[in-house]
Parts: structure tokens; sequence; C-alpha cells
């Protein structure tokens, strides 16, 4: 019987200790657990930690872009080391797997990353992925791996989606663990700290946000810490963290894509009739678009956002930016079918 898909995430955070430098003993313990998961689950690995394991070779490094890439380029290596050193003992060989944006934007490309995962998991091989650093274009990348962690989820129809973060989940406002999050709402995103690590590029809100789109896409999440004892067997048995629950949608795997995969090109912001209108599966009209954000083309896919920024959709445009902002307002002008529209 095929085994189903587990994607856990390492924050930066996560794996390094107060230097900055990668700890073993965290690797040990992630080698130790997901080695009993892997009996029953087919495992990705998305790991940060790279620039944080090479910024240390140079010596004035600053955080520039060009920085960022050497470090990238010198630590992934070292990175994948350590953790190959630790799943020796277990018996498991891992494998690299450097992503670019692209290659979910475009279905040819995501079709052989699923061929190369699933010959490597044939073969009971755990691949380890991270972004491409050094060649990925910024106009092109991800925001960070928590987004390449849900990309990956949603692209294999994951059954359970882990963040590993420096926290133990989610804290309420006395700060104590939110253990059930049945929707990731605008009070949900309230809650999560603006503040991130001094060695990572996410934080509190971005896994949230993730959280929610694998949400939607039929995926559980857990945000929890490998500093508990045995977090993540007792993330997978929501007895640590915060677990954010699946809603039961039925989703093409087209309308998954446009939700997840696609590229965006820009966002629409619509009035309150014209959220209401989208929900109920109506198409959307140029009349309920109070402002357009960013530039984009015909069969370009975009966000739909309420007045409060907060993206409740994304969309298939059938005309370009400029001629919605040209047409605002107008009731007979149609921006986006309804079979186009996949709501979040």
């Amino acid at each position: 019987m095929k085994k189903p898909v587990l994607v856990i995430k390492f924050g930066s955070a996560a794996v390094t200790n107060q230097l900055g430098d990668v700890d073993e003993r965290i690797i040990l313990e992630i080698a130790r657990q997901t080695a009993v998961l892997q009996e029953k689950y087919n495992i990705v690995l998305v790991s940060s930690g790279a620039v944080a394991a090479g910024k240390r070779f140079l010596p004035k490094y600053r955080g520039t872009l060009s920085e960022r890439k050497a470090a990238a380029a010198i630590g992934n290596p070292r990175l994948l080391q350590t953790y190959a050193t630790y799943f020796k003992p277990f018996q498991i060989a891992l494998a690299q797997s450097l992503c670019e944006r692209q290659h979910f934007a475009n279905r040819d490309q995501f079709l052989q990353l699923k061929n190369t995962y699933e010959t490597l998991w044939r073969n009971n091989i755990i691949p380890i992925a991270n972004e491409n650093d050094v060649v990925s274009n910024q106009q092109l990348k991800f925001s960070d791996n928590d987004e390449l962690a849900t990309l990956i989820a949603v692209g294999f129809g994951a059954e359970k989606l882990l963040f590993s973060t420096s926290v133990s989940g989610v804290l309420d406002k006395d700060g104590v663990v939110v253990s059930e999050i049945k929707k990731v709402d605008s009070d949900v995103l309230g809650l999560a700290r603006t503040d991130k690590s001094s060695v990572g590029l996410g934080g509190m809100t971005s896994k949230l946000n993730f959280a929610r789109l694998a949400s939607q896409m039929g995926i559980e999440s857990v945000i929890f810490s490998m500093k508990t004892e045995d977090g993540l067997l007792k993330a997978m048995k929501g007895e640590t963290g915060t677990t954010c629950r699946a809603i039961n949608n039925r989703i093409s795997s087209k309308k998954k894509w446009m939700a997840s995969g696609s590229l965006i090109s820009g966002k629409l912001k619509l009035d309150a009739g014209a959220i209401e209108a989208i929900k109920k599966r109506s198409s959307l009209l140029a009349v309920g678009v109070k402002q357009v954000l960013g530039e984009f083309v015909s069969g370009e896919i975009f966000q739909i956002v309420d007045h409060q920024d907060v993206v409740v959709a994304v969309a298939k445009s059938k005309v370009n930016s400029v001629e919605i902002e040209q047409q605002t307002g107008r009731k007979n002008v149609e921006v986006a079918h309804a079979d186009d529209i996949v709501l979040l």
C-alpha cells in the first residue's frame, strides 16, 4: 500500500544554537524521530540553516544579497553533511533537492520533481529540500522555506505538514500555547508576534498564513518545537504544539495549483459586496474592484484581498490590469469567471 506523504520543515532558529551554528544535538533528534516516522510515511524534509551554517566563513558578513548567496553556497553542503552523519546510524540515506519557485509554477518541471521524489522514496531515501539561493531570481523566489514546504505538501497531496520553530507553538495573549486552531482567521493572525529570529527569514505570521493555505487544501498543519522532548513524534499525535485543522474541501488539482503553485502577478482589492459575491460562487465584475495593485495580463493569476488586505481568493484574469483600472465600476465587465476563482 502506498505510504502517505509527510512534509517537515525545520527553520533556521530550530536547527541552530545561540551562536548561529548548526546544533548537532537537534539534528540527531531529527534523525532519530524521523527514522520512526519513515516506517509509515514518505517524508520530505525542508531545512533552513544553510546561510547560518556558512556565514561565519565570511569574516565581514553584513547580510547583503550577494553575501547571503555566498553563505548559502558554503553552508548547504555542510548542512547536508551534518544531516547525513546523524541519519547514517539509522541506515537512512539522504538526497539534496535545491528548488526554485519556477519549478512549481511550471507544471512539467513540477512533474519531474515529483517523479524524482517518488524514485527516492521507492529506495528508502529521504529528500532534503531547500531553496537554490545561489541562483534564485529575486523576483521569482520563495518568500521563505515555509512557502517551499507548503508548495511541496500541496503538490504531493501530503497528509500532514509540520513546521518546527524556536517556540512551542502559537501563543495566546497570556503566553500559553494554543493547542488547536480550527480556522486561521484575522483573530488568529493577530496572535502572531511580528519579530523574527536573527537567523531566519520567516516568523509566526508566515507559518500561520501558509498553515491557512494548507488547511484550505485539506492538509493538517502543526507548529511545534524540537526543544520539546520527542517533539516531532508528539506533534504527529497532536500532543504538543499548535494543530491547525484541515478543511474538508474537494478542490481540483487545477485549483490547487492556482492557489499554491502558480506565480501571483498582482492583487485586486474588492469592496465588501464583491467579496460576498465571490464567496457565493459568482464571477468577479469590475464594479466591485476598489484598487488594482501590481500589473498582470490576461490569463495570469492574481490575489483578491479585502479592505484589511487579507487574501480571500486567487483568480485567473480574463483582462489585463490596465483594462481593469480603466473600467473599474462597470457592471458588465467580467474580470474573472467563477470557475477560475479559488477561495482561501
